[in-house]
């Protein structure tokens, strides 16, 4: 499958989706490393990894967790009055996507 080159109405096109205004510059950046990231996921993808067994991680570490133990989970109050604004017992917080979205 041959993969074409990134183009800029492209980028565009994910900017507008993700609500994200790029002026002519930015655009052309974007566009530039974009197009080098794909370059070097396509190199990637022609390295022979047969007999290769998957990782996924390199160093084998391990991951030490604490209890999830839930506390002041009765000191409600105390949380919501530091609040800016608080309705039924949650925080209220400005809107981030409209309607259209």
């Amino acid at each position: 499958m041959a993969i074409e080159k990134l183009n800029r109405d492209a980028v565009e096109n994910v900017a507008s989706l993700a609500k994200l205004e790029l002026s002519d510059a930015e655009a052309d950046m974007m566009t530039d490393q974009l197009d080098k990231i794909f370059d070097l996921v396509k190199m990637l993808g022609e390295v022979d990894t047969e007999g290769v067994e998957p990782t996924y991680t390199p160093v084998q570490t391990q991951t030490v967790l604490r209890d999830d133990v839930a506390v002041n989970a009765h000191e409600s109050d105390a949380l919501l009055a530091n609040a800016p604004e608080s309705e039924a017992n949650l925080i209220k917080v400005p809107t981030i996507l409209d309607e259209g979205a």
